[in-house]
């Protein structure tokens, strides 16, 4: 009694969601047969899906999926040891190397083609070149292409080597067959052998394009095997997944069990094969194989149509029509839309400029945007450029540094009015002393206290505008550098005019504040009102303030000072003779001092706005082109010389529009032939 297969209800399924995509269907596959009925395996093949194949193997030619373009691949991948040579070669009838350890250094692409030729044709595609063999010395010719793709050592690539067999009776079939799976390296392999060889794998089984052939040997637990649990790890409900039963023969318990149960999730079904066994004849194992299944006592249970090398070569060629119908019209969509795209940006890339009246319009060109940007960020306020930099939100960065320079200055130990109230000044003004009347203000006591108070404050406005320049320069260097991307040495050239204007900016700056900070030092001048209304709101205060003071009485420790703050005053009582005279100076310094951080924040601040006008309207233009034309810079000439980055993108993309060009061809031609527009 021949039991059937739960298979039989999921290989249905897929066949009906073939005929869901009917409109692009490129074969029609007749329902499964006995093996005596199949033979020989080219049955399976259908003359449509031939010139489909030849395409896409052009298409793989042209590396395409180095476009970010996957096309449709059946994946054989299993675990060292598992049988994936031998199915190989009964797929394609000739000899395949062998030996202990990886046999399958590289992606190994077979093309199967079937060719009514007397004498079967084989070559192999490598590096750039093609080598011929024939069946008998196939082996040896994969050994040494393997050697010269990944060294004559056992370790792997992943560079693909690709066998063409065209021969009478065998399917239309593409298959990349990938290294075996071994966690142990053998001597002479990397350590992380395994890794390498898992990289590889997923990288071939990841993409949705991809049919994963696992090839599990009936000798083991299918739910261990390594080669299931990569596959689950991309394909998890096994939509993707094709198993193929090898060694049948060689343990025939439970398997029928095996493959009914479906412990792993194989979604488009088993297929049982026998492997051949030593010197059998590929027509003598195919006998053997039908013996087998025909008439042993647990193997002929299994249902038919799930068993034999002809009824895989089947299944292959149903499942590779099934794909390349399901994904051959997003192939085409994706190629036009790449290619539009890669065009597209191949044009809008700057033109190379063949004479010197075209480098200087592109030239003039790049100044007026670099300068029309710089208007904008710096003087304008507008970040429509930038909106998500808020580095280049230039004139709220500058408004920022310059808040953080006013408050240093007032906050600083010289701006303190509390501070020692008093005894500088007594001290300045014992010192003071010269024979005249008691009641006049030394002159000299002011203007010491000042100077003190200056220089101990010239190094912030100095800090100030160094901070201010480094932060333009970065800002003026990153505009010229947008703007002059496209041509490498303008950039060279405008960036170094940029370093040295700012340079130059910086020096007249600073030389600015240093004079600005010996003018204060100097003399004590201003015809500003807040001065005296600030001096009389103090000095209203001095007899009540002293008389508090000195009050014999209270011996106050501390006294209130409207507008500076509670004194301390304990020290004060022993200088009654200059008290008065103390307060006076304090009071005119209070004043004074109010004035001077006002002067060095707001004339400072005007400088620079003024050398930034003169910067982006006048002095960058000129400094560029004084730059270019000078004999370091090489003249408007240089700008003729194309940008290594550009040059390089335009070669790339260049080369991307030419493959995708070429696979565009390449598919209209063959849609064309097939018939199989909407």
């Amino acid at each position: 009694m021949v039991v059937t297969s739960k298979r039989t209800t999921t290989k249905s399924s897929v066949s009906a969601n073939q005929r869901d995509e009917s409109s692009l269907s490129l074969v029609h596959v007749e329902q499964a047969l006995p093996i005596s009925v199949v033979a020989p395996i080219v049955s399976s093949y259908n003359e449509k899906i031939r010139p489909v194949l030849d395409a896409l193997e052009n298409l793989r030619r042209l590396n395409i999926a180095k476009e970010g373009i996957q096309l449709p691949t059946i994946v054989v991948v299993g675990d060292q040891s598992s049988g994936k040579s031998s199915v190989l070669e009964s797929l394609a009838g000739i000899s395949l190397p062998r030996g202990q350890g990886i046999c399958t250094r590289v992606p190994l692409i077979m093309r199967l083609q079937n060719h009514p030729l007397s004498k079967p044709e084989l070559l192999l595609e490598f590096n750039g070149k093609t080598v011929f063999t024939d069946e008998k010395d196939v082996s040896d010719a994969i050994n040494i292409a393997t050697e010269e793709i990944a060294g004559s050592a056992k370790g792997i690539s992943n560079t693909p080597l690709t066998l063409i067999v065209k021969k009478n009776g065998v399917p239309d079939l593409t298959m990349v067959d990938l290294p075996g799976i071994t966690r142990v390296p053998v001597h002479g392999q990397p350590d992380n052998i395994y890794d390498q060889i898992k990289d590889i794998i997923m990288e071939y089984i990841t993409p949705e394009e991809s049919i994963i052939s696992n090839v599990l040997s009936a000798t083991v637990d299918f739910t261990t095997c390594e080669s299931i649990r990569m596959s689950q790890m991309v394909d998890k409900t096994g939509l993707r997944t094709l198993a193929v039963v090898t060694k049948a023969d060689k343990s025939p318990e439970g398997l029928l069990e095996k493959v009914t149960a479906d412990d792993v999730n194989i979604g488009l079904g088993y297929v049982c094969v026998r492997n051949r066994i030593g010197d059998e004849t590929y027509e003598d194992a195919r006998l053997e194989e039908e013996k087998l299944f025909e008439s042993h006592s647990l193997l002929s249970k299994i249902d038919k149509t799930i068993v034999g090398i002809p009824v895989l070569a089947q299944k292959l060629v149903q499942v590779q029509a099934m794909i390349i119908s399901k994904t051959l019209p997003e192939i085409i969509k994706k190629i036009n839309e790449k290619l539009a795209s890669n065009a597209n940006e191949l044009e809008n890339l700057p033109a190379n400029l063949s004479s010197v009246a075209d480098a200087m319009t592109a030239f003039m060109h790049i100044l007026g945007l670099s300068r029309d940007s710089l208007k904008k960020i710096l003087l304008t306020g507008d970040f429509e450029e930038y909106p998500e930099d808020k580095h280049m939100h230039c004139t709220a960065r500058l408004v920022e540094m310059l808040n953080l320079y006013a408050s240093d200055l007032e906050n600083c130990a010289e701006s303190d009015a509390k501070k020692n109230f008093l005894m500088e000044e007594i001290k300045v003004l014992e010192e003071a002393k010269w024979i005249g009347l008691p009641n006049f203000m030394p002159r000299t006591a002011f203007l010491t206290i000042l100077q003190r108070k200056v220089k101990g404050i010239s190094y912030m406005p100095v800090n100030f505008v160094d901070n201010v320049w480094n932060y333009l320069e970065s800002v003026v260097i990153s505009i010229l550098n947008h703007h002059s991307s496209n041509y490498y040495q303008l950039q060279v050239s405008t960036r170094r005019a940029g370093e040295k204007l700012i340079a130059k900016k910086k020096k007249c700056s600073v030389q600015h504040v240093m004079e600005a900070v010996e003018m204060e030092k100097l003399t004590d001048y201003t015809c500003n009102p807040e001065y005296l209304l600030e001096y009389n709101r103090l000095i209203a205060q001095q007899e009540s303030f002293v008389k508090e003071v000195l009050n014999p009485e209270t011996n106050p420790t501390h006294v209130k000072l409207e507008g500076v703050g509670d004194i301390d005053v304990v020290n004060l009582r022993n200088y009654p003779h200059v008290l008065c005279q103390a307060f006076d100076l304090k009071a005119r310094m209070i004043a004074y001092w109010k004035i001077v951080l006002r002067r060095l924040i707001d004339s400072i601040a005007l400088h620079l706005m003024l050398s930034i006008n003169e910067l982006i309207n006048n002095d960058l233009q000129k400094e560029i082109c004084n730059d270019l034309l000078s004999p370091s810079g090489g003249g408007i000439e240089r700008l003729l010389e194309e940008s290594p980055s550009i040059s390089g993108k335009r070669e790339k993309l260049s080369r991307s529009v030419k493959v995708l060009r070429e696979s565009k061809e390449t598919v209209a031609r063959i849609m064309d032939r097939i018939g199989i527009y909407d």
